[in-house]
């Protein structure tokens, strides 16, 4: 059964860090794609980063590019979310996922990944 756990939430002011973990377990799959997605009060899911099973291929939002770092630790299934320069929009509640079907090398949508974890807040202060 495939769990993502995500954690590293927290609140912090603006121009601050937060750096946000996603374990998995249960992967029955070698090939397949991480993606860190956000939802806040009122809005739609929107995408955030997304890296590949080898880490050897990366996209983010234009809204992070420059400012998040999407990273994983192979060995462990861990995907990592290095979140510098934070600003108050970037508040909201932040779900990793994963896709293993790969229509997409890079998947940015949403209802492109099979598994969800259950989110974990970034509150930002302006």
């Amino acid at each position: 059964q495939v769990q993502l756990v995500e954690s590293g939430g927290g609140s912090v002011q603006a121009g601050g860090s937060l750096r946000l973990s996603c374990a998995a377990s249960g992967l029955p799959f070698t090939t397949y794609a991480f993606g860190w997605f956000r939802q806040a009060p009122g809005k739609e899911r929107e995408f955030v980063a997304t890296i590949v099973w080898s880490g050897a291929g990366t996209a983010y939002a234009n809204s992070v590019k420059g400012r998040f770092t999407i990273s994983r630790d192979s060995p462990n299934d861990t995907m990592n979310l290095q979140m510098n320069s934070l600003k108050p929009e970037d508040t909201a509640i932040y779900y990793c996922a994963v896709d293993y079907h790969l229509y997409s090398i890079l998947p940015q949508r949403a209802d492109e990944y099979d598994f969800w974890g259950q989110g974990t807040q970034v509150t930002v202060s302006s």
